[in-house]
């Protein structure tokens, strides 16, 4: 065996490797856009608003809380349109295609309010950018939830669905690290400024370039993904009975629930960390020059797990990540609670090092045993439901995330007394630094626990999907099916439901 044909095998590479590879290329390269759009947004956008717009943390927290209950309406919403819908480019990557463009502008809105902040009057202010977040996130969502629920549809193979998702992470790193460098430069470099009304202009620009940067992808992706016709798809009316009777049956199953709950837990770790590290670093650290260095760390160190990651889903299953990484990202948490003003700057590159390599874990989990999870779906009720799978979890998790964040918002200028205008170390009480440090450290640790916890609870493995694809496959093309009682009573367990209770054990479709 040659060193080439070594190198196919251990990646699981089967025929030629163009051929192999371009499928995965066509659908994943929307992800530049899609996990690379949110990321300047999730590192700027929250001091951009309190530093550079002077927002009051409670204000910014409404933002947040509104535009993201109207963003989980969106998702349900873009769900139930995606699985109904019928045209000769598929359910899903048409409207990929048609989000892109509101996109476009929204990008742009979310880092300028056109003088609007500029004539003081905070309520016009709030209307500007509660407009802003909703354009943004609904023409965002357009795109990402029928692209995630694509990939069930045109990719059934249980290994073949990972290596779609280690492109998908290589996609996703292009849009970070390209935008990040961009903006990263745009706005200081190496040796961060504090965050001032002075930098608009620098902002509205960085916004104007990535929102082109960010155009293109997607609309490569509706042309060249090879998604199948949908138009002979049979759909059901729609009613508020269907709609309760759609969802019900998503947390009906085993397999979901626990991947809802791991996403859950795992989603919390990320939003207290996220919402509060840039208060962290000028506030607690005093390191925000740091920042944009602390960032490249982050980024390298998560993109390192992916390939570590990739070779433990091959040949020890999809849970192994999460059992290994959880623990590392836990302790690199642990280590930023020792972090002060006066600490060396190497610890603070060090937890930043375990985090963000930890977290590459459990999430690699998530996105991976998602797709599985819809084929539990499909043998309890007979039909592929994607968009009802991918948008349930989505719907939750962004409605108690948003009002999180707004509790977060008030709390911690409520109850930790912290005010955007005071931004030093000096400047703030013994009860603020405690809050941030709860925020940003000691909650995201208790929830990266019981991430762990729940990872080891998961109980679908490899031989169980392929065992449960062969009985859905028969049952559809003989409407029967052979299998011992050993391993009903396993994929009973896996789906929560009897046998006969569900479509796999009889002829009725739920």
């Amino acid at each position: 065996m040659t060193v080439l044909e070594k190198i196919k095998d251990a990646a699981g590479i089967e025929g030629d490797v163009k051929s192999f590879i371009k499928p995965m290329a066509a659908y994943t390269c929307a992800n530049i856009t899609l996990g690379g759009a949110g990321y300047p947004i999730g590192m700027y956008h929250q001091q951009y608003m309190s530093f550079v717009e002077q927002l009051p943390l409670t204000v910014s927290g409404r933002l947040g809380m509104i535009g993201g209950v109207v963003d989980a309406i969106s998702d349900v919403a873009m769900g139930l349109i995606t699985d109904r819908t019928r045209t000769r480019w598929g359910k899903h990557r048409i409207y990929v295609l048609i989000g892109a463009f509101p996109f476009l502008f929204a990008y742009v809105m979310k880092w300028c309010s056109f003088g609007i902040s500029g004539l003081g009057n905070e309520n016009l202010t709030f209307l500007w950018y509660l407009i802003t977040s909703i354009l943004y996130s609904t023409s965002y969502t357009m795109m990402s939830i029928p692209h995630h629920a694509m990939l069930p549809t045109i990719e059934p193979q249980y290994f073949r669905r990972t290596q779609y998702k280690i492109v998908e992470y290589m996609m996703n790193s292009v849009g970070q690290v390209s935008s990040f460098i961009f903006m990263g430069l745009m706005l200081g470099g190496f040796n961060m400024p504090d965050p001032s009304p002075a930098d608009r202009t620098k902002y509205l620009f960085c916004g104007i370039v990535l929102s082109v940067w960010f155009f293109w992808p997607t609309v490569l992706s509706f042309f060249t993904c090879p998604e199948p016709d949908s138009r002979n798809l049979r759909v059901a009316p729609v009613d508020w009975k269907y709609l309760f009777h759609e969802y019900g049956l998503v947390f009906s199953n085993r397999a979901f629930r626990q991947y809802f709950l791991i996403a859950m837990c795992n989603s919390f770790v990320h939003s207290f960390y996220s919402y509060a590290d840039q208060y962290f670093m000028i506030s607690v650290a005093n390191k925000y020059k740091h920042f944009n260095t602390l960032n490249i760390i982050a980024g390298v160190s998560e993109f390192m797990g992916s390939p570590v990651n990739y070779f433990l889903n091959r040949y020890k299953g999809k849970r192994i990540s999460g059992t290994l990484f959880t623990p590392i990202m836990v302790a690199g948490l642990g280590l930023y609670a020792f972090v002060g003003e006066s600490t060396p700057s190497i610890l603070l590159f060090l937890a930043t090092v375990l985090y963000n390599f930890g977290f590459s874990g459990p999430g690699f989990v998530l996105e991976t045993i998602q797709p599985d999870v819809t084929d539990v779906d499909e043998m309890i009720t007979g039909r592929r439901r994607e968009g009802v799978i991918s948008t349930f979890r989505s719907f939750v998790a962004k409605t108690i995330s948003s009002f999180m964040n707004g509790a977060l918002a008030h709390t911690l200028q409520d109850v930790f007394l912290y005010d955007v205008k005071k931004k030093t170390v000096a400047e703030q009480t013994p009860r603020t630094i405690f809050g941030i440090r709860l925020i940003f450290t000691y909650l995201p640790i208790v929830f990266g626990v019981l991430t762990y916890i729940l990872v080891r609870k998961f109980t679908m493995t490899k031989h169980d999907h392929e065992e449960m694809q062969r009985v859905i496959k028969e049952k559809h093309e003989t409407g029967e099916v052979t299998i011992t009682e050993e391993e009903k009573k396993r994929l009973e367990v896996i789906a929560g439901h009897k046998w006969e209770d569900m479509w796999i054990g009889n002829s009725v479709t739920v």
